[in-house]
């Protein structure tokens, strides 16, 4: 009888472990995508620098964008604010992360001007910019599998308009729409299960 009850708790305490080990790696899989994010460095709209090291084990919302644009990052941007206050409110820790493509142009404090029109809370939003072209098209490319080029013969730049979500490992796990339509309670629920 003895042995009958420790065999029956090795198998409670082996289902146990199983049920409560790599909860977060699991959670992490059942997501769509597994894009590693690629190094970087940056600067921010107050001259602070954040590289990729900063974010890691922060589950983070990024989008790419130029203050130029004369099309879709003003609602890309108009909408992660919104996404933004969705988060305060549940209070759901997330950072959310704006990658300038047009580093030439966008300095801080273009960066910080463009992003102060949003009423955006740097608190944990980043407008990065301080790289050059070539290293903000290549880190694009790689890490969200997403153009970014300037267009020929014009101060225009084509780009994606997603909204992608990081884990704290630093890998891309999901893709939302970031201009019409943006699931705004299921990217809240998204990191609510990576938190």
């Amino acid at each position: 009888m003895k042995k009958l009850k420790v065999v029956v708790l090795l198998i409670l305490l082996s289902v146990v472990t199983v049920a409560c080990g790599n909860s977060k790696e699991e959670v992490e899989q059942s997501f769509p995508m597994a894009l590693e994010v690629q190094e970087f460095e940056a600067v921010n709209q107050d001259g602070e620098k954040v590289s990729l090291a900063d974010l890691k084990g922060k589950v983070w919302v990024a989008s790419t964008i130029f203050t130029n644009c004369d099309t879709v990052c003003l609602p890309m941007t108009a909408n992660m604010a919104k996404l933004q206050q969705k988060l305060n409110e549940e209070n759901v820790e997330a950072a959310l992360v704006s990658f300038s493509i047009d580093p030439e142009r966008d300095t801080t404090v273009v960066l910080k001007d463009f992003a102060g029109v949003y009423d955006a809370d740097f608190s944990n939003w980043h407008f990065l910019s301080g790289y050059s072209q070539e290293e903000i098209e290549i880190f694009i490319n790689k890490s969200f599998m997403s153009p970014a080029a300037r267009l020929e013969g014009s101060d225009q730049f084509m780009h994606s308009t997603s909204i992608f979500l990081v884990s704290e490992s630093g890998t891309v796990v999901q893709q939302y729409s970031g201009v019409s339509e943006v699931p705004y309670e299921q990217i809240v629920e998204d990191i609510k299960k990576l938190n």
